[in-house]
């Protein structure tokens, strides 16, 4: 690994280790949900969570009688995984791990899964390969990633707007949701590519709500308001994310909707 990128990894474990990312990941639990029944788990299957977080598709996966190994680059969010796990009575393997490097042998996994993970990866390339890796033959990578178009694949590319440009080799998250971006990510490594559009439907009192709630939280967000307040900058980042959200809230249900696809990647038998 070269500086610069172990320099941006030091910096992507830091990101996600602010806030309080169970607070945002509590709120997506349909979602790991939808990720764990598309993949079919079952007793008795090896299955690897990349990206787990707290372990939303993890304990999911371990309630259904299968071995599972939750991996992440922010080892802190262990802490609030282990508690869950006890509470849940499932055992899951908690690993500190890169996505871009995973410590397996080839083939190791019955089932590959990350829910609104491994799009934060920097390296999309080297991430696909690394999954479809350890996977064994005819088994099943399942990935829930926000889509291009949708809630959090703006915020993204607004925020992008703001901050420094990153290095060369970064691509951004927002592509990997984008169907075109992910086939060609999977299908040159033999994977059959599946996609389905689906909506996470958040429930938030107001778009201001919810807003407070991500800069409170959700790390992206904090370090962006970190490096940006100081220099007058975040006020208006602020407002075109206000802006944004009201786009796509529902005050009848009182939700803000953020698309996703979910995506099945097969590997022959």
């Amino acid at each position: 690994m070269t500086d610069e990128v172990s320099t941006l990894k030091d910096k992507h474990h830091a990101t996600w280790a602010a806030g309080d990312y169970d607070l945002i990941a509590r709120l997506i639990e349909d979602v790991a949900a939808a990720c764990v029944e598309r993949a079919e788990v079952e007793p008795g299957l090896e299955v690897l969570d990349v990206a787990t977080g707290t372990g939303n598709a993890a304990l999911l996966a371990a309630q259904r009688g299968a071995r599972v190994v939750g991996l992440d680059l922010t080892p802190e969010l262990f802490e609030v995984a282990r508690r869950r796990a006890q509470e849940m009575r499932v055992e899951v393997d908690w690993v500190a791990g890169d996505a871009e490097a995973l410590p397996y042998e080839d083939g190791r996994f019955d089932r590959v899964l990350s829910t609104c993970g491994v799009q934060f990866a920097p390296r999309h390339d080297v991430v696909a390969r690394e999954l479809t890796r350890v996977c064994r033959r005819g088994g099943r990578i399942v990935l829930c990633n926000w889509t291009a178009d949708g809630k959090i694949g703006e915020l993204f590319r607004l925020m992008g707007r703001f901050l420094p440009k990153p290095p060369a080799f970064v691509s951004p998250p927002p592509l990997w949701g984008d169907e075109a971006h992910v086939r060609g990510l999977f299908e040159p490594l033999g994977a059959e590519v599946a996609f389905e559009r689906r909506s996470a439907e958040i429930p938030f009192d107001s778009p201001v709500a919810y807003i407070e709630h991500f800069e409170a939280y959700y790390g992206p967000t904090i370090k962006a308001k970190e490096a940006l307040e100081p220099q007058g900058r975040w006020a208006p980042l602020r407002d075109e994310w206000l802006e944004m959200v009201k786009r796509f809230y529902r005050p009848q249900e009182g939700v803000v909707v953020q698309d996703y696809w979910l995506i099945t990647a097969s590997k022959p038998g």
